[in-house]
């Protein structure tokens, strides 16, 4: 039971962050989402979209807190910090 609360809060997690990162890319920079990643990639910039990305991730976080769904934030957590080794990972290899 609890290891599922926790997996379900991580998958919010990852769909809060690709959500993030689509809204980033489609209502600011105003291109196709494919393109950018391509071109983030081979500018090395790829970690700070991830990270604008993570942003989105506060609101299910506090919403799970506020309605005393620890382990949903718990999983919303770990996916937050997957996202930071990500861009760990990018921006030094």
């Amino acid at each position: 039971m609890i290891k599922k609360e926790i997996a379900l809060g991580f998958l919010i997690g990852i769909a809060a962050n690709l959500a993030g990162m689509f809204l980033y890319i489609s209502l600011i920079m105003q291109k196709e989402f494919e393109t950018v990643l391509s071109q983030a990639s081979e500018e090395g910039v790829l970690g700070s979209i991830i990270a604008l990305g993570a942003i989105l991730n506060f609101l299910p976080f506090f919403v799970f807190i506020k309605k005393k769904q620890d382990y949903r934030a718990r999983g919303v957590l770990m996916a937050t910090l997957l996202s930071a080794l990500v861009i760990l990972i990018t921006k030094f290899f």
